[in-house]
């Protein structure tokens, strides 16, 4: 009988429908450099729905901040090459960071083209919601434009709640609620 490979937390080989593996893992410090080099390669609709503005690059500064984050109030997930960190183009990035109030946690999901529309999305979403339970959040959101359907739709399959966002024009608010039930 074969060994099972054994991964650190939060570690989770995937094979997507393509038949491309990527490595789930929590994002690294050695993964700035790639994750900036890589940002041209993605659409500029792509990077507006993630940042909620036009971006022409990710500076070096941004880049670290992404992938410094303090464990205490921020987790975050690539889905990269299985190579090591600091070799390995990413693929796609999902982040959840806690509100001041201690109560709710903002989360943001980037999939490039390249590997979108084969669940990853979904997939990192319900990771983010597993660490949120685990903090024993009340609450996760984030922030959609009105015209990403296919963010929207993925939200809502997972439970979300469409919340009115009166200062926020074309934006929709999103949110689980994870006292309610499980997602």
């Amino acid at each position: 009988m074969a060994a099972r490979e054994r991964l650190p937390p939060w570690h989770e080989r995937m094979r997507l429908p393509n038949g491309r593996e990527v490595l789930i893992r929590p994002i690294r410090p050695e993964d700035a450099e790639p994750i900036r080099a890589s940002f041209s390669l993605l659409e500029p609709e792509e990077v507006r729905q993630r940042f909620l503005y036009a971006l022409k690059e990710l500076t070096t500064d941004m880049a670290e901040r992404m992938t410094r984050i303090n464990p205490k109030t921020e987790f975050a997930l690539v889905a990269a090459e299985p190579l090591p960190p600091g070799e390995a183009l990413v693929g796609a990035v999902a982040r959840i960071a806690i509100d001041e109030n201690g109560k709710d946690a903002e989360f943001a999901i980037l999939v490039s083209h390249y590997v979108a529309g084969m669940g990853l999305g979904r997939y990192l979403m319900t990771r983010l919601v597993k660490w949120a339970r685990g903090k024993k959040l009340d609450r996760v959101y984030g922030d959609v434009f009105e015209h990403n359907q296919a963010m929207l739709s993925l939200a809502e399959s997972l439970g979300f709640q469409r919340e009115f966002q009166q200062d926020a024009p074309g934006l929709i608010r999103v949110a689980l609620d994870l006292k309610a039930r499980k997602a």
